[in-house]
């Protein structure tokens, strides 16, 4: 139930135990297997969640000085990691910082500049079914790309 993704997550205590995060397997051309097999994939995060509203059942989003120390330990652990995936906005904007563009779409956009380190993604919440039916280029572009990456990035 997408309603109450965040707390599934929360309750679970399992990153992307979700639809959102189903939806991201199949971006990534994964099983979750695969996904959830530590020696092959790393997730880490930060909590740039969306934070919800409180009657909607969100949950609230992580202190800033939280996800700095987040992000600052993250970037040590993974410095030498050949794929980073940026998936929202807000890991968009902390990470990319100035290079991002103006929006977020025109950022997902031009994933090519910003790889072969980083791909930056649109959240796969139900929030941006919308956005994935206006902007089609991103299954037919970015979405073919991504599992290729993924695919290089796993057998070596």
């Amino acid at each position: 139930m997408w309603g109450s993704a965040w707390t599934q997550v929360h309750h679970s205590g399992v990153p992307w135990d979700d639809q959102s995060g189903k939806v991201l397997r199949e971006w990534l051309g994964l099983d979750a297997e695969s996904f959830y097999d530590e020696s092959q994939v790393a997730i880490n995060a930060h909590g740039f969640c969306y934070p919800g509203r409180d009657k909607a059942g969100g949950g609230h989003a992580a202190q800033a000085r939280m996800r700095a120390a987040l992000a600052s330990a993250a970037a040590e652990i993974f410095k030498d990691e050949r794929l980073v995936l940026l998936v929202g906005s807000y890991a968009q904007k902390y990470y990319l910082g100035d290079v991002m563009k103006k929006t977020m779409t025109e950022t997902v956009r031009a994933f090519r500049e910003y790889m072969p380190g980083f791909i930056p993604l649109p959240h796969p919440s139900w929030r941006n079914i919308g956005w994935r039916k206006k902007n089609p280029w991103f299954e037919v572009e970015l979405l073919p790309e991504l599992r290729k990456r993924v695919r290089s990035v796993l057998k070596g």
